[in-house]
């Protein structure tokens, strides 16, 4: 899919998304606070959505969100106001992103590589916008380790990328190290399918 094609995707969706966030919460909370409630200073949430994140981040930190989908960025400001947070939410292209280098002391994505056209070039412009000492923190999804799931996933893949963009038999740790990451450390949940991996914003060799 195309830039575009998620757009208009996610504004047909984004009704949906904001009224079923109780569920995303109790599915996925514990892992996005795990993740996300130990970063510091200014933060870039990539492919922010409806502002899911935004209540796991500390209270000190200082938040900029951006998204490609308006109705979804909407919510998101919504969600600010809902919790006295100041911070930002722009629409923007995740893999253009309009930052100057080394502008964040932490950058967060969740769930987002699978939706992106190019996900090499989104991580590697995460890693631009974020300090060399910062961190990139990411929670993604993707192919389970358990094989009776795995088939059901490879089952709808196809079916589920076509409505929603969003491949779920990608495998998240693959795609960080083909963008040239360092991976840190990384964490799987929930049979495989959730992975949690935080790492460093200067590239690897290989990418240089």
């Amino acid at each position: 899919m195309t830039v575009e094609d998620i757009q208009d995707a996610y504004a047909r969706y984004a009704r949906w998304i904001d009224r079923l966030g109780w569920v995303n919460r109790l599915l996925t909370g514990r892992y996005r606070r795990r993740q996300f409630s130990h970063a510091e200073g200014r933060v870039l949430d990539v492919a922010c959505g409806t502002g899911e994140n935004f209540r796991y981040l500390p209270e000190s930190t200082e938040i900029v969100g951006v998204d490609i989908s308006e109705p979804l960025l909407e919510r998101a400001g919504s969600e600010l106001e809902t919790l006295e947070r100041e911070g930002t939410v722009t629409r923007m292209d995740a893999q253009d992103l309009e930052f100057e280098d080394d502008g964040f002391d932490t950058v967060i994505s969740s769930f987002s590589t699978c939706t992106f056209p190019d996900p090499d070039a989104a991580l590697r412009e995460m890693a631009r916008v974020c300090r060399p000492d910062g961190q990139i923190l990411l929670l993604e999804h993707g192919r389970s380790d358990n094989g009776l799931v795995a088939r059901y996933q490879e089952w709808r893949a196809d079916a589920h990328y076509e409505t929603s963009g969003c491949r779920v038999t990608q495998e998240p740790l693959s795609v960080v190290r083909r963008a040239g990451l360092s991976v840190d450390e990384a964490e799987t949940a929930q049979l495989g399918r959730i992975t949690r991996i935080v790492c460093d914003p200067v590239p690897t060799e290989d990418a240089r």
